[in-house]
């Protein structure tokens, strides 16, 4: 229930930012590559995203470079992805819109910051449970 709410959040709040039609991985995927200012590679942004599958990351990159919303650079067999103008602008419209609808609604709530960051690592420490319990199946 949580993973969809937050799903139709991100693309809900994409189209409020002015670009429609993006699915969820599009958008984390699009967040990543422009976090920090820094190229990235393919396996690094799908080992911070917890995604396997290397060919639906690279999928989404190339829709985003499609779109362009993001650019490669090869070095030697690597790709090195980063955002372009028009990625950036998208990813800073996208924080204004989170910050009015999202963020504000936290505040009036009473949640803090350090609220947040335990809601956070909590998350992680189920994210890493459901890890641990998948290659438990797996050996089954």
């Amino acid at each position: 229930m949580a993973f969809n709410g937050f799903s139709r959040w991100m693309t809900r709040c994409m189209t409020a930012a002015g670009n429609a039609g993006m699915n969820p991985l599009e958008i984390l995927v699009l967040h990543h590559v422009n976090h920090r200012d820094r190229q990235k590679r393919l396996t690094d942004i799908a080992f911070l995203l917890n995604i396997d599958d290397l060919h639906t990351v690279n999928y989404a990159l190339k829709k985003l470079q499609k779109a362009g919303l993001v650019e490669g650079e090869r070095r030697g067999k690597e790709m090195f992805y980063s955002t372009t103008q028009a990625g950036v602008e998208l990813c800073d419209a996208y924080r204004e819109v989170r910050e009015r609808c999202l963020v504000d609604s936290l505040k009036v709530m009473e949640f803090d910051h350090d609220d947040l960051t335990a809601v956070a690592a909590l998350l992680r420490n189920l994210s890493g449970f459901y890890d641990q319990a998948s290659r438990a199946a797996a050996s089954l």
